[in-house]
């Protein structure tokens, strides 16, 4: 019975996440101009085109579906495929490598944590490599037949438990959970829960001290990422040396 689930649940998940056609005036990044900007322990936002893509942003309420953990070279170093520079979470696959041609023609963001050094950079990548091979609990169907529905009447304040896949696997069906462990595993803040509390000390007593604490991996969002006061936007266009002096204009587009 369950290899029969886990087969039904994987022809779900292809069929959910086949590319469907968005339409689009704003232009995309080419490849060449984000892996020049790029950095080991960027995330990449990336704006899907799938069923389940279009689910996520409704739930999220954001234009980003999904989340790839830039590694730079790392990946070739630990043995893996020279060709690819970024870990994802993909719901057919699992966690596997994958190069900048699996980004191009869709809208993407680069986020980069601030304050990081190569070797914190490198410690999130090697979390992030280990992980290579986790695959995804496919069997409970009901879960991924949700994703039909990319409009689901669910208040917003129980959307964001849609996201993750409730078969008992610890591997969830958003990508950015395995990005936030990878961060987490060092304790670099996304969103952290902060409270405050008296310091309570003799030299100020009434001052004021944040605490903070970790949130659970399966609820991080691509969204958080852009959001996170902790995550610099990267744009290519800007970083690659833009000077609107160097615009040539054409007539003015007629309303």
């Amino acid at each position: 019975m369950g290899a029969a689930l886990s087969w039904f649940g994987r022809k779900l998940a292809l069929i959910l996440t086949r590319p469907q056609h968005i339409h689009s005036a704003e232009p995309v990044s080419s490849p060449a101009l984000l892996l020049a900007c790029l950095r080991p322990g960027d995330v990449l936002l990336v704006e899907g085109d799938s069923r389940v893509s279009a689910a996520i942003k409704f739930l999220t309420q954001s234009n980003w579906s999904h989340a790839a953990l830039y590694v730079g070279d790392y990946l070739a170093q630990a043995g893996g495929n020279p060709t690819h520079c970024f870990i994802e979470a993909d719901m057919v696959d699992g966690v596997r490598s994958v190069g900048i041609a699996e980004f191009a023609n869709l809208h993407t963001r680069i986020c980069r944590p601030f304050g990081l050094n190569e070797d914190d950079c490198k410690q999130v990548a090697e979390f992030a490599v280990r992980r290579i091979g986790d695959q995804y609990d496919l069997r409970n169907v009901f879960d991924l037949a949700r994703y039909f529905l990319p409009n689901p009447p669910v208040p917003i304040r129980f959307r964001r438990n849609m996201l993750s896949l409730g078969s008992g696997d610890p591997t969830r069906a958003i990508c950015s959970t395995l990005i936030a462990q990878a961060f987490q595993s060092m304790r670099y803040p996304i969103l952290p829960i902060v409270s405050t509390r008296s310091a309570d000390t003799p030299e100020c007593p009434n001052c004021i001290e944040e605490i903070y604490k970790i949130r659970h991996h399966s609820l991080f969002t691509p969204k958080d990422f852009d959001v996170s006061p902790y995550f610099q936007i990267v744009k290519p266009t800007q970083v690659s040396g833009f000077n609107f002096r160097d615009l040539k204009w054409g007539d003015v587009v007629e309303q």
